[in-house]
């Protein structure tokens, strides 16, 4: 089925690993011009640079979201080489603390125990990171009367999450900020939707918990055992898991991506699709 992507320029965020750079991955084999945003410059560029020895075009640029002169800069880059943005993918977040990947200390906590200073880092990435480079594209799409924005959310900003209070909170902002301006750019052929995602686990994240698992004194049969009960114990809360054996993937989120931003998408605006193997089920 074609998409329609061909020459269509796409601006992906937080597109250096993980969900972010299967999405951007995913665009360009499709034929968009594919914009590869990441804080860190290196990710950027070697996400780019793959994609082009590969056959598609992209290029890499280095932004902090929570940024204004950083992002309108970005645009400003994109259209002088491009000459439009037709695509934004809000996919640059914090993702979501957890008991055993807790980094900082303290995050993985009640509301009532939480430290004020942490709740910054959930709004400003996943709220004002949205607005701000959505702000940055939307008269360029206004006057072209074309432009397909999407959103990745979490189920946890939408059913809630025990202990995740901050970054549901997040996520459920991004989610009545696309609604509202999907109501606001209809009329300009501009389609705004998100993307609600369960367990997608990140590229290396077992390694890293194998590195502390092992400094705390764990043997590698104890390490292996207390994953495997681990991911049994994730993989209960979500009905395909049990069929697929497997949690969400990166592919999971980018052909959802793929949907919303093609024609296939013309008549949908508002919305937001669960990419999560049943976890929940919200009508």
């Amino acid at each position: 089925m074609d998409l329609n992507l061909r020459g269509k320029v796409a601006i992906v965020t937080g597109a250096g690993r993980a969900i972010g750079e299967e999405i951007a991955r995913s665009l360009a084999r499709e034929g968009a011009r594919v914009v590869v945003n990441d804080l860190f410059a290196e990710r950027a560029q070697r996400v780019a640079e793959e994609i082009n020895a590969a056959g598609g075009e992209a290029m890499g640029i280095k932004a902090d979201v929570t940024n204004w002169e950083e992002v309108t800069k970005m645009v400003e880059e994109v259209v002088k080489k491009w000459g439009r943005v037709d695509i934004l993918v809000n996919n640059a977040g914090v993702p979501a603390p957890s008991a055993e990947e807790d980094a900082i200390p303290g995050q993985y906590a009640t509301f009532a125990e939480s430290d004020r200073s942490l709740w910054a880092k959930y709004i400003d990435v996943n709220i004002y990171g949205t607005m701000n480079c959505t702000k940055a594209v939307i008269n360029h799409m206004v006057q072209q009367k074309y432009g397909k924005i999407v959103s990745i959310i979490s189920d946890a900003g939408r059913v809630g999450e025990p202990r995740l209070s901050a970054y549901a909170a997040g996520k459920a902002g991004i989610l009545g900020f696309s609604k509202s301006l999907a109501r606001e750019v209809a009329r300009y052929c501009i389609n705004v939707n998100c993307i609600s995602l369960g367990a997608t686990p990140h590229p290396g994240q077992d390694e890293r918990t194998k590195a502390r698992m092992k400094a705390a004194g764990m043997t590698d049969e104890q390490i292996e055992q207390a994953l495997k009960e681990r991911r049994e114990a994730v993989m209960r809360n979500y009905p395909l898991a049990r069929g697929l054996g497997r949690l969400g993937l990166p592919s999971d989120a980018a052909n959802a991506v793929l949907f919303f931003v093609s024609d296939a998408a013309a008549w949908i605006t508002g919305q937001v699709l669960s990419v999560n193997g049943g976890f929940s089920m919200v009508g």
